[in-house]
């Protein structure tokens, strides 16, 4: 099992990569969601949260995720998510929340959709 690790790439323009690696749970959440309040305090609301290493997720990461979603949409920005493994996409389909973000299959797409 990958260790949780988070990184911030900044792309200026108020744009952001989220790297986020192994378990994405109640331990790890909170720091999830501190980072995507620390971006948007700084004017930084337009966020790509790249989940491509992420290899477990339960519900307190996808509330942190939502809590992000809604919190940069209070300042017109958007937070999508890349997303290559199956096991993690299902769990975003089987709660619908594939109609709640824009989920690309990597890291390029995401960012040459804008």
């Amino acid at each position: 099992m990958i260790e949780f690790q988070l990184e911030v790439d900044g792309h200026g323009d108020g744009r952001a990569v989220l790297r986020v690696a192994g378990a994405v749970d109640v331990y790890t959440a909170p720091q999830i969601r501190e980072q995507i309040q620390d971006l948007a305090a700084k004017g930084t609301v337009h966020l790509i949260a790249d989940l491509s290493q992420v290899e477990f997720i339960d519900s307190s990461g996808l509330g942190a995720l939502i809590g992000g979603l809604r919190r940069v949409r209070e300042d017109d920005g958007s937070l999508v998510l890349v997303i290559s493994t199956r096991r993690i996409l299902r769990v975003f389909q089987l709660t619908g929340l594939t109609k709640a973000f824009a989920i690309y299959d990597n890291l390029d797409d995401a960012l040459s959709a804008g």
